[in-house]
């Protein structure tokens, strides 16, 4: 088996085994009352101190749901590619073990012409790893494919989406939005992409979310899909762990088909 060895341990979240699920459970923890589990959520990809309270709105409503496999969309940071990326690995290893991935969704995912197997794309990416130990606290055991988003279409993302949309498979888009503006400009500035996020309004530009395409991608799949979109809690790191003059800013999103669980206007939806 060739294991995807963690890169970012240490550095975006706790390497100590213990640390980290004592970490994330209390992240988990603190969210009160998750509504019911969506079809597809955006979650913060930057390090716990900064955006973990964040994705736990994100992932609190996830727990104990019944996905049997995960999709995950990312980013890339170090490695520029002009496709989606699978990571030819058999799983991804974090200090809480190893989650498998799902070979039978990279095969599936290998059929468009978009995708692609890249290795080195995925090496030393964090927007992936990091969702990682919260799918192993709220959905262990479940097998993950982790897509590296590149420089693609919003059409070839949606494409990918819409071949995996199934009761049976979460999707997970991972972004942080507005980057190193000070703390009044970045909440203006992310408060007008989350009512585009939130209205379906694509696209977004890389200014407004580093995950600008695989959100574009999954905003392109939502009329076909019939999706709504919720947003769970947004802040910035000068509410958590940074400075005020230079924060990057943080969404947790969730996305259901309309009239299904959670849905606005839906059984245990916002109203």
């Amino acid at each position: 088996m060739h294991i995807r060895p963690a890169a970012v341990a240490g550095f975006f979240y706790p390497a100590d085994p213990a640390v980290l699920r004592d970490t994330v459970d209390g992240l988990l923890a603190a969210v009160p009352d998750p509504r019911p589990a969506p079809r597809a959520v955006i979650a913060p990809h930057a390090g716990y101190v900064y955006s973990g309270s964040t994705a736990a709105l994100a992932y609190a409503t996830l727990a104990g749901a019944a996905f049997q496999q995960i999709v995950v969309l990312g980013p890339c940071h170090h490695v520029g590619i002009r496709a989606l990326a699978t990571p030819q690995a058999d799983a991804f290893a974090t200090p809480l073990g190893e989650v498998t991935v799902w070979a039978e969704g990279v095969r599936r995912a290998e059929a468009f012409e978009q995708v692609v197997p890249a290795a080195a794309v995925h090496t030393e990416e964090h927007s992936l790893e990091v969702q990682l130990p919260f799918l192993q606290r709220v959905l262990p055991d479940r097998p993950v494919l982790p897509l590296a988003v590149g420089w693609v279409t919003p059409e070839q993302v949606a494409e990918v989406i819409q071949a995996f949309w199934d009761p049976a498979t979460l999707i997970v888009v991972s972004s942080d939005l507005s980057h190193y503006h000070p703390y009044d400009d970045a909440r203006r500035r992310d408060r007008v992409t989350l009512d585009q996020i939130l209205g379906l309004d694509g696209p977004l530009d890389h200014d407004q979310a580093c995950g600008a395409t695989p959100i574009n991608g999954l905003l392109a799949a939502a009329p076909a899909l019939g999706l709504q979109a919720t947003l769970l809690g947004a802040c910035n790191s000068g509410d958590t762990a940074g400075d005020k003059r230079r924060v990057v800013g943080y969404a947790a999103v969730a996305f259901d088909a309309a009239g299904e669980a959670g849905a606005p206007g839906g059984p245990g939806g916002a109203a």
